[in-house]
């Protein structure tokens, strides 16, 4: 086998996995009226042979929508849509299937969920947002009163729970990419002076508050976290960068999490950000090297023999390529991502790419 340590099993905790190959969270933007359908049971039920399979975004409240057509949730209607992509997943394959919770915070949108977006400080995020009508700029967010923070970190909990109650294996609270959790870590973007801001401490509070209430919920098992430190995407512009995520691994490793799931943001960060986490870290440490690029096969099998991470998050190799371990494993061609197709639309793009042993019985035709 070329790269021996990437497809060895892994076991840590509750986790018993095959392999070290996970599926990082894709928006694809077919979830119609926020209702996850069989086409997207049949989507994920194609990647079953991830070892994690990680959801796309999914906002865990109705004022963290923040694009056309994306899963939600937080109703009777939505957690029934899950629970048809778990049935379909567990059925398909071995992977633990991973809801990703996105709360959209201050890059929510009035178009999608009818009111003023909610964030930790009234600051207006950069740039536009596409929605049914087209682009349009985002709009001022409004300050969270300091007793509304128990019932926002509420919703996570809850979303959790439905979760689990739709067969999910466990949830990804999304702290990167400039979503609310992440607004609450940049100062930024987190201009409170009620001892959720001011300094690392403040910062990082709600965050680790609401990794407490969602590990007390389900279970810190079933729970994981994603950062992307000093990602500047979104309106993003984290200072103190090292100091802050110090700070919240620490805080965060007393839980025993299912994982930690970084995006190497090294750039942004300006220092090694896997070898923080390592550092910090030493529970099971899932990498992503974020939207445009991925490991190369070679350079992943190495950080998992070194110990540098345990597992490797494929995004776009991933959408293209639903069995993907597979053709990892047997040094396969890839097929190639169709990037007009990523975002809305149906099935083309979507559920159409085919698998090896299709192209290998096509091209014996």
């Amino acid at each position: 086998m070329a790269h021996p340590h990437l497809f060895e099993p892994y076991e840590r905790g509750a986790l018993r996995l095959p392999h070290r190959v996970a599926m990082a969270p894709l928006t694809r933007n077919r979830a119609k009226d926020t209702v996850p359908g069989s086409l997207n049971a049949e989507y994920y039920a194609q990647r079953a042979s991830a070892a994690i399979l990680v959801t796309e975004g999914t906002h865990p409240a109705a004022n963290g929508q923040g694009y056309l057509d994306i899963a939600g949730l937080h109703d009777d209607e939505q957690q029934a849509g899950w629970a048809l992509v778990a049935d379909a997943v567990h059925a398909a394959g071995d992977a633990k299937l991973v809801i990703q919770l996105m709360h959209c915070g201050r890059v929510a949108h009035p178009a999608f969920t009818g009111e003023q977006p909610i964030a930790p400080s009234a600051v207006q995020a950069p740039g536009q947002v596409i929605t049914a009508d087209g682009q349009v700029d985002y709009v001022l967010p409004r300050e969270i009163a300091t007793d509304e923070l128990a019932a926002v970190r509420e919703t996570y909990v809850q979303a959790a729970r439905r979760a689990v109650a739709a067969g999910a294996d466990g949830v990804e609270l999304h702290a990167a990419n400039g979503y609310l959790l992440h607004q609450f870590l940049s100062p930024n973007t987190n201009q409170r002076t009620d001892g959720y801001g001011t300094d690392v401490a403040g910062r990082i509070r709600f965050v680790v508050e609401t990794v407490d209430a969602v590990s007390a919920a389900i279970g810190a098992e079933r729970v994981g976290i994603r950062i992307s430190p000093g990602h500047a995407v979104n309106g993003i512009e984290e200072t103190g960068t090292r100091e802050t995520y110090d700070a919240l691994l620490d805080a965060l490793a007393p839980y025993e999490l299912m994982y930690l799931h970084v995006l190497d943001s090294s750039p942004h960060a300006g220092y090694p950000v896997l070898e923080q986490a390592r550092q910090r870290w030493s529970g099971t440490l899932m990498a992503n090297q974020g939207f445009t690029r991925e490991f190369d096969v070679a350079q992943a099998d190495a950080l998992v023999a070194d110990g540098r991470i345990d597992l490797v998050a494929y995004g776009r190799s991933f959408l293209a390529n639903p069995d993907l371990p597979a053709r990892l494993e047997q040094g396969a061609e890839l097929n190639a991502p169709d990037n007009a197709t990523f975002y809305g639309g149906g099935a083309e793009g979507y559920t159409d790419y085919p698998t090896l042993a299709e192209v290998q019985a096509g091209a014996t035709v």
